[in-house]
């Protein structure tokens, strides 16, 4: 497939299965990973760290096979790894965010696949529910650690918006379950 084409179409090989991700996800989507992004960019401004979003391919096998997937937010420590489009280390947190055609595979394997490349942790974003589920790495294996649906209702008993929410490896990088999905109804 030529760059020019690339450009137009976003996809994943997975076990040599080219998946194309067409059409756009739903307009969520977007809205909640610009959300995230903005915080995480703005916490890694002196950081050696970057944060992607839907634009980098991240090559989870690069001395198996040319497989890749692309993460909706991906941060990335190693800058070695980085060559044009794709990165071939081990990104230090994921974020994906479910849609109807995608949901799956987001959560079965591309959650193996972080799981088994050493992805320390992976958030899974539902639009629909306004919900997160975050998992840590643990001796190799995704622990469920946290898991929210938000209710912003402040006359309701589970009121949650205000829960504030760190990323494990950077701990000053913290956001509300309102500022994730801000713009959500």
């Amino acid at each position: 497939m030529g760059l020019a084409e690339r450009d137009r179409v976003r996809d994943e090989k997975i076990n040599g299965v080219i998946y194309d991700m067409s059409p756009a996800p739903h307009f969520r989507h977007g809205i909640i990973n610009g959300n995230i992004y903005t915080v995480i960019k703005h916490g890694l401004k002196d950081s050696l760290c970057i944060a992607s979003i839907e634009n980098l391919d991240f090559k989870y096998q690069p001395d198996v096979n040319d497989d890749y997937l692309c993460p909706d937010i991906m941060i990335i420590c190693d800058r070695k790894h980085l060559k044009g489009g794709t990165y071939s280390g081990v990104p230090r947190f994921v974020a994906e965010t479910l849609s109807p055609s995608t949901a799956k595979r987001d959560r079965g394997e591309k959650k193996d696949i972080y799981e088994r490349a050493g992805v320390e942790e992976l958030w899974i974003l539902s639009p629909r529910e306004r919900a997160v589920e975050i998992y840590y790495l643990e001796s190799g294996k995704y622990i469920l650690n946290q898991n929210y649906i938000l209710q912003d209702d402040i006359e309701e008993e589970h009121y949650n918006a205000e829960t504030e929410i760190a990323l494990r490896a950077f701990p000053h990088i913290k956001m509300t379950l309102a500022e994730i999905f801000e713009g959500i109804e």
